[in-house]
């Protein structure tokens, strides 16, 4: 079996089995996450193999984008049980994993938001999941980095700063601004 980095849209026999060259793309590191969890449900993967490889693949930004939309939205259980080699890696990888999982929290509480004005139940679990599954996480990370962020974050709820844009780019109005607060004060309530 060749090894999961190896690029899976390449047909080039040179890549063989060693790691990718390059940081692998969104929708990649979106089949691989998913492959990789169903391996470790069914006791395939060891909670240290997986963590190598998550660790490999969130060192680029497409490839920790495409594991947290699989990890954070999926019906899996993989981030409501954490093996603690998994923590240690995306402790490990630092401001990228840190700011990819504020955004995180807060897309799933204005989301959540949404689909309940909507009336769209499962919609607005989904996003519910997303932001528990976040703020636990958060919590995890590196203190200092998690507290900046988090800060940051905050203040472009209150329309300041440099995540205003972030806020505005989607849309979010008061109400979900306000949650989005909300949720970031959850955080450190823990």
């Amino acid at each position: 079996m060749s090894n999961p980095l190896t690029n899976p849209l390449s047909n080039d026999p040179s890549h063989g089995d060693h790691p990718l060259a390059q940081p692998i793309g969104f929708q990649a590191a979106m089949a691989l996450t998913s492959q990789w969890l169903e391996e470790w449900e069914q006791d395939e993967l060891s909670d240290e193999v997986l963590a190598e490889r998550v660790g490999d693949l969130v060192a680029s930004r497409d490839g920790a984008r495409g594991f947290f939309v699989v990890a954070m939205a999926g019906e899996g259980p993989l981030m409501d049980r954490m093996p603690e080699a998994l923590i240690q890696c995306l402790r490990l990888a630092g401001e990228g994993v840190v700011d990819l999982t504020a955004k995180n929290l807060a897309m799933g509480t204005a989301m959540a938001v949404h689909h309940e004005r909507n009336q769209d139940g499962v919609s607005a679990q989904a996003s519910q999941r997303v932001s528990e599954r976040s703020r636990s996480l958060l919590r995890l990370l590196e203190p200092n980095l998690v507290k900046l962020r988090l800060e940051s974050l905050l203040a472009g709820t209150r329309g300041e700063g440099q995540d205003v844009d972030f806020l505005e780019r989607w849309g979010y109005d008061a109400q979900q601004r306000d949650q989005i607060a909300a949720a970031i004060e959850a955080v450190a309530e823990a």
